[in-house]
């Protein structure tokens, strides 16, 4: 019998108030129910409100290097159960094993930099026109924060919120996706086990149409942090603002890779199916498009058709597993919808498009690793967020073209160019509209130590990770000190 899991609020496991629970599916395994877990009410998220609200002056009197002392306790923590969280993140959500075990690292990697940037300073000494003042700023905690966070890096990005809202003297409450509550339940038990003192921080699982709106609305809560559809984001920015509260949203991406002549064509390859077919697409920096210019079309067409044969399709448990299931049986309608549209438009599906339903896979979401050709750049598919393994080619005359198709869709949050032409590349990083560029390199794959973010209808507030993150989870006191008159 699957275990039924509860909200924790003010360090303790408490049952929603409605008293009725939802379901965590395997997506590689319909019939593996991974547990119950809350449905919870507006009253749940008020409780899980109400408890940061209480916590939020004593953790913010708490020293800043204390806090970051939890933060390397959680650390540590995560590193001596990674195998579990990674097994509990391939279970959940279908990623295949490895990346699992990369999305735990790179969660231990954040909470180790943001612990030991509890020791570093927060504020500025700034020069004064008159000698006899002392001028200087210092930042100061939001107070309560709502962290609104997605299925695909359950662990990892609920961290690179969390970590930098806790240690800058935030106290914040998590609602999970409802689709991967045990890694928040997982992330919950860290915390309670390092001690982190009660209502500092909470969980509170439900739907985003009760729980995620109560967290946006309720008057105690001083920001929100999202990941998510552009949509949802769209509306919680205008509730956000609203309200009087800070917001910061990170949404959706269709993502270029530009190919140039002069280009390493295999390496090239490579990369892009790499980056485009990788957890089954399912990153909001996988790539979606890749614009190939002039006659080496064919030929590049030929190479991603290769590699992507080579991929191994299976669910995530198995090692050599590089095509996954998707999150959910919705989730595999939307693919195969916004396939039959593409065909509708003029689009040749190359390789791919079927669902598979065979032997292993038939209880699971699986869809083949999937290209397009004959793509216009226009089209439905290769303007709207697909998040599947789904691929379209687009030709492009020339470098000049090939930038501005890039640059036509609504989105911009990550980009990459091959090409062995340096005076091209440095172009390409100021004419492309995008947060994150790579030159030879794929557009998925982040480091914590910079920002992260994007342009247009991907991001909206100020960036996540690295240091920009305090420019989020702290507001600025600028303070005058007039010596003469002492």
């Amino acid at each position: 019998m699957p275990e039924t899991f509860k909200n924790y609020i003010n360090g303790e496991w408490i049952d929603s108030n409605s008293k009725e629970t939802i379901s965590s599916i395997n997506p590689a395994d319909s019939d593996d129910v991974i547990g119950y877990f809350q449905s919870s009410t507006i009253i749940d998220a008020d409780k899980g409100i109400d408890s940061a609200y209480l916590a939020k002056k004593s953790w913010e009197n708490t020293s800043q290097v204390e806090r970051g002392n939890y933060l390397l306790k959680a650390a540590k923590y995560l590193e001596e159960n990674s195998e579990k969280f990674a097994q509990a993140i391939t279970r959940e959500c279908g990623k295949a094993i490895l990346e699992s075990r990369g999305e735990v690292g790179r969660a231990i990697v954040l909470l180790q930099y943001y612990g030991i940037e509890g020791s570093n300073p927060i504020g500025d000494v700034v020069p004064s026109v008159n000698p006899k003042i002392l001028l200087y700023t210092k930042k100061i905690p939001l107070g309560v924060v709502s962290l609104i966070t997605p299925w695909n890096f359950p662990l990892a990005i609920p961290v690179w919120k969390m970590a930098p809202a806790l240690v800058y003297g935030n106290t914040v409450v998590l609602k999970p996706a409802s689709t991967t509550p045990l890694i928040a339940t997982l992330i919950a038990e860290m915390w309670d086990y390092v001690k982190l003192p009660k209502g500092v921080f909470n969980l509170v699982v439900g739907s985003g149409g009760t729980v995620g709106e109560r967290l946006i609305n309720n008057p105690k809560v001083n920001a929100v942090s999202f990941t998510g559809s552009t949509n949802t984001g769209k509306d919680i920015a205008v509730k956000s603002a609203q309200n009087g509260n800070k917001f910061q949203l990170e949404m959706g991406g269709k993502n270029p890779v530009i190919v140039l002549p002069d280009a390493d064509l295999n390496q090239a390859a490579e990369i892009t199916i790499s980056g485009a077919m990788k957890y089954s697409g399912q990153k909001c920096t996988a790539t979606s498009r890749v614009i190939v210019i002039g006659d080496i079309l064919e030929k590049f067409t030929e190479l991603l058709v290769e590699k992507t044969k080579s991929l191994n399709i299976g669910p995530g448990k198995d090692e050599k597993s590089i095509i996954v299931p998707v999150i959910d049986k919705s989730s595999l309608n939307n693919i195969n919808n916004m396939l039959n549209k593409a065909i509708k438009d003029g689009a040749k599906i190359i390789h791919g498009g079927n669902k598979i339903n065979d032997e292993i896979f038939d209880k699971g979401n699986f869809i083949e690793p999937t290209i397009l050709s004959d793509v216009e750049y226009d089209s439905f598919i290769a303007c709207e967020e697909v998040f599947g393994p789904v691929l379209s080619i687009i030709s492009a005359k020339d470098y000049d073209e090939a930038i501005k198709i890039a640059n036509s869709v609504e989105y911009g949050l990550s980009a990459s160019i091959f090409t062995k032409n340096l005076n091209t590349s440095m172009d390409f990083a100021e004419r492309i509209e995008a947060g994150v560029i790579k030159i030879n390199g794929e557009t998925a794959g982040l480091e914590p130590q910079v920002p992260f973010g994007g342009l247009k209808s991907s991001s909206s507030g100020n960036r996540e990770q690295g240091k920009a993150a305090i420019e989020f989870f702290t507001n600025t006191k600028t303070i005058y000190v007039d010596r003469s008159a002492t």
